[in-house]
This record gives C-alpha cells, sequence and structure tokens, in this order.
C-alpha cells in the first residue's frame, strides 16, 4: 500500500461528507490524488466515500471528531498505515449559531462549543497531523474561515456581512489569527498555511440561503491546496484575491 500512494498525492479533508467539504475532497480527487473524507457520521461518511469512488476518485473514509483528541489520534494512524505522510490538510470542519447573533444575548455555552470545534478543532487536528506532512515534499494545510471573520470588512462602512454575529464570526476572527502564528512558526519550512473565504455558498450552516453552490465554494480551497512552492502563506484568500484581515 506505501509503495502505491508514495506515487499519489495524499489529501485529507475534514468535514467533507457534505457540502463544501465534499466538493473540496471531489475537487482534489478528480486530480488524481488520493483523499481522506474525515467526517464524524460513520453513514454520510461512507455514503461521501462511495460516491467519490463512483465518480472515479480514490477516495478512503476517516472516522474523525475535530472535538475529541482520541478520534484526532486514531486519524493520524490510518493515515500513517495507508500512505505513511500527508501532503494536504483542509480543515474544512465546522459549526454555526443562529444568526443573527447580538453578543449581548448569546448563549455562553454557544459560544465554547463553537470555539472548541472551529478553532480548537482546527488546532487540534493541524498539531497531530504536522509530524505527517512535514513528510511531504509539498505540505500544504487550508483553513477554511469566512469574510466574517475579516474585521477590516466588519469595520468597514457599508459593507453587509449579514448582521450582527456575536459567536461564529469571531470565531473565524480567531481562527484568523491563529493562522498567522502558525505561518510565522513554520516559516522557516516548506509548508504553506492559507485560510480560504468560499463566500455565501448555500449549505445548511445557513439555512441553504446562499448565493453560490457548494462546488464553487470548494474552489479557493482547492486553488490554495494546490499552490506551487513559491506561493503565498500566512493569508486570507477568496475568488478575487487576498482578503484582508
Amino acid at each position: 500500500m506505501l509503495a502505491v500512494m508514495s506515487e499519489k498525492t495524499i489529501a485529507l479533508v475534514t468535514g467533507a461528507n457534505k457540502g463544501i467539504g465534499y466538493e473540496i475532497a471531489a475537487g482534489l480527487g478528480a486530480r488524481g490524488w488520493s483523499v481522506g473524507v474525515g467526517a464524524r457520521d460513520e453513514q454520510r461518511r461512507e455514503d461521501a466515500v462511495a460516491k467519490l469512488r463512483a465518480a472515479g476518485a480514490d477516495a478512503f473514509g476517516v472516522p474523525l471528531d475535530v472535538t475529541d483528541s482520541a478520534s484526532v489520534t486514531a486519524a493520524v494512524q490510518l493515515i500513517e498505515e495507508r500512505a505513511g505522510r500527508l501532503d494536504v490538510l483542509v480543515n474544512n470542519a465546522g459549526i454555526a449559531s443562529g444568526w443573527p447573533e447580538e453578543p449581548t444575548t448569546t448563549d455562553l455555552e454557544t459560544v465554547r462549543r463553537l470555539v472548541e470545534t472551529n478553532v480548537i478543532g482546527v488546532i487540534r487536528v493541524t498539531n497531530a497531523m504536522l509530524p505527517l506532512l512535514r513528510r511531504s515534499a509539498h505540505p500544504r494545510i487550508v483553513n477554511q474561515s469566512s469574510h466574517v471573520g475579516s474585521l477590516t470588512l466588519q469595520t468597514t462602512p457599508g459593507v453587509d456581512l449579514g448582521g450582527i454575529s456575536g459567536a461564529y464570526a469571531p470565531t473565524k476572527t480567531y481562527l484568523n489569527a491563529v493562522t498567522i502564528q502558525y505561518a510565522k512558526e513554520l516559516s522557516g519550512t516548506n509548508i504553506l498555511i492559507n485560510n480560504a473565504c468560499p463566500g455565501y455558498v448555500a449549505t445548511d450552516l445557513n439555512g441553504f440561503s446562499g448565493t453560490q453552490t457548494p462546488e464553487q465554494g470548494a474552489a479557493i480551497a482547492i486553488r490554495l491546496a494546490t499552490l506551487p512552492d513559491d506561493g503565498p502563506t500566512g493569508q486570507l484568500f477568496d475568488d478575487n484575491g487576498v482578503v484582508p484581515w
């Protein structure tokens, strides 16, 4: 298995059983990559893998709950045994809350839950996968962020980001800040780490109210996952280019 895997780019996409995550996995699989479908729900995960394989992708399931350290450790072991390394990590898994949501009335448990998944989960998975990424010749990390996490856009008069968000938007701002620190620490390595903003995509996170399809939303993450060795690092991008922090 390791001999076969050495000839392919190995990627892991968290939260890949549906929506944007699934389309990221599909896009990478269409490039001939071997793609791990990270997801908590066994049935949805295996359904996604079957669908990807039917479309010709080399997909495999990775049981993964980003909020559970034991689950993440098991995912590392699975990829270690299957491929011996990891070339691309896409931290796509995330959850949302109500919208609009004023901070004065936001439930604190909701804030904790969102931070645990959207920020701590990314740190947990990234740190666990780094030893495998360091074995890659062209390692890439892509974190799924959002326009709503941009403090510049949030404070620009006339910019409409959908109203007040006391819990979800701040988690993306936090994620942006964490990514900057990773980029600083990894600056002496060949690991490129960037954040992607998919745009306003119709998914279950927003009650399918978005104006773009999941396939369209996946495009920027796929682009960042396939950056050349001299590509950018430590930045936030959407389809139009760099988004201000």
